[in-house]
Order: structure tokens, then C-alpha cells, then sequence
């Protein structure tokens, strides 16, 4: 014990102690290379141009945490969950790592303090401590390696921050959950994208509708593809689920369309592909 304590003060640099503090008190542990932790927060905006010409930012960072993220998750709910399928093991993964989980877990864990940016906004909506907390995560894995970066997952994220027991009963693939709607009712349903513009801070922006029947049933806006569909599927299952006219309104254009089908089976019209996405 006292070995590891003399470990910790030893790294502690008589200039710049501060920031081996700050990363303490995130982290768990003092850092080795405290350059990749201020890399890891360093936003894309307040990027730093190095003497041979290259721009230094978290992206890089973020990249490799992703991946290391993604795999101590998967690690972890395949020894929490030893009796679960691949398909609960997946969703148990996708709910864990989604941004907006990981925006909350950044915010809680005092990341956007220590954030560099040069931003003008940032809306609630963007990703950028998510973001920074997978970079972080990548600069953990450099400078500790896997085990470490393990620990800092499970306990001071999973264990301090989330309830995986409750993530569990969480229902947040609301896109897969419309699809089995659809395909249990062979109602058709479309994620149409109409429309894709950039932000202030040139970050991109999607916006889908989901579409029943031609009814439009959702609308979802997020930073990728997947988040737009996600929200627009939200929207349109709680609209279905709670909105018993709309519902009622849906089964009867089926109705219709399944006559109309019938009326023209013979000239070969039918079809019966239940979900599309453009």
C-alpha cells in the first residue's frame, strides 16, 4: 500500500500538480503520461498544430476508445449475463455505449470542466463529452493498458454511475421494436431521411421520419443516421402504443390496402415486404 501511495505522489510534478489532480479524482489513479489524458480532452475546435504540421485533437483518441470501449462492455455483460442469448447481449452493449448514456456518465464524472474548446455553443444534444469520455478511455488503455482501463469502466462508470440491472430492463432499441411491430401486423413501415444539414460548429445533423402506411408516425433528429431513426422510431411506438385513434386509423389503411392487394393478387401487384429505408 504504501508503495503505491509513494507511486502516486512521485508522479506528482512540483509544476503542473493540478492537472495530475484533476485526472485523479476522474480517474481513480494518477497518470503515467498525462499528455494523452490532455489530448483526450482536447476538442476538435481548440485543435494544436505540432511543429512537423500536424493538427492534434481528441479524434484519434476517440477512435481507439470506441473500440476498447465497445470490447470491456462486451466482456462485461458476457460474465454479467451468463445465461443471456447473443441477441439480450448485444442490446445490454448498444444501451450501455450509446451517446446519450455516455454524454450523462461524462457530465457526472465532471469531464466537461476539464474539456478544452474553442466552441462558441454547445447544445445538450451534441456528443462532445461522450466523445471526450471514449477518448479518455483510449488514452487509459496507452498509458495503463487493458486491465486498468477495464477497472475504470466496471467500477467508476458501471458501478458508481449505472445500474446494470436496470440498464437491463431499459428498452432504448426502439427502431428493432417497430420492426417487430411491423412485421408481426405485416404493416408496411419506412425510415425515410429528409433531410441533412450541419450545425454551427459544422457538426452534421440528420433528421428521419418513420412512415406508416404513408402516414408520417415519427420524426427524429440526431448526429448520425442511427440516433435519427432511433428517436423517430421512439416516437412513432409510443404514438402507436398510446394513441389508440392513430392505431385504430393505421390497422383500417391496412385494411384497405390488403383489399386492394387481394383485388390484384391475380395480375401479380402484390407485395408484401414489410420495411424499408432510404
Amino acid at each position: 500500500m504504501l508503495k503505491k501511495i509513494y507511486r502516486g505522489i512521485r508522479l506528482l510534478p512540483k509544476k503542473g500538480k493540478e492537472p495530475y489532480v484533476s485526472f485523479r479524482k476522474i480517474l481513480g489513479f494518477y497518470p503515467f503520461n498525462i499528455t494523452l489524458y490532455e489530448q483526450a480532452l482536447l476538442h476538435k475546435s481548440s485543435s494544436i498544430k505540432m511543429k512537423d504540421g500536424r493538427w492534434i485533437n481528441n479524434e484519434r483518441l476517440e477512435f481507439l476508445g470506441d473500440a476498447i470501449l465497445d470490447a470491456i462492455v462486451a466482456d462485461i455483460v458476457f460474465k454479467q449475463f451468463e445465461y443471456k442469448k447473443e441477441g439480450f447481449l448485444t442490446n445490454m452493449r448498444s444501451k450501455i455505449v450509446q451517446r446519450e448514456t455516455l454524454n450523462k456518465l461524462a457530465l457526472e464524472l465532471g469531464i466537461d470542466k476539464l474539456i478544452k474548446t474553442s466552441a462558441r455553443s454547445t447544445t445538450p444534444n451534441t456528443h462532445m463529452y461522450g466523445n471526450a469520455l471514449e477518448a479518455l478511455i483510449g488514452a487509459i488503455y496507452l498509458d495503463q493498458g487493458y486491465r486498468v482501463s477495464k477497472r475504470f469502466v466496471f467500477e467508476k462508470l458501471i458501478q458508481e454511475h449505472l445500474n446494470i440491472d436496470t440498464v437491463a430492463e431499459l428498452e432504448v432499441n426502439y427502431k428493432s421494436r417497430l420492426i417487430e411491430w411491423s412485421q408481426k401486423h405485416k404493416i408496411s413501415v419506412s425510415f425515410d431521411l429528409i433531410d441533412s444539414f450541419v450545425d454551427e460548429n459544422n457538426t452534421p445533423i440528420f433528421k428521419t421520419a418513420v412512415v406508416i402506411l404513408g402516414e408520417q408516425a415519427g420524426l427524429g433528429t440526431g448526429y448520425s443516421k442511427k440516433e435519427s431513426q432511433q428517436k423517430a422510431a421512439k416516437e412513432a411506438f409510443n404514438k402507436l402504443r398510446r394513441n389508440t385513434s392513430f392505431r385504430e386509423h393505421i390497422f383500417r389503411l391496412n385494411e384497405q390496402q390488403q383489399q386492394l392487394q387481394n383485388e390484384t393478387y391475380v395480375n401479380g401487384q402484390d407485395d408484401t415486404s414489410p420495411v424499408t429505408e432510404s
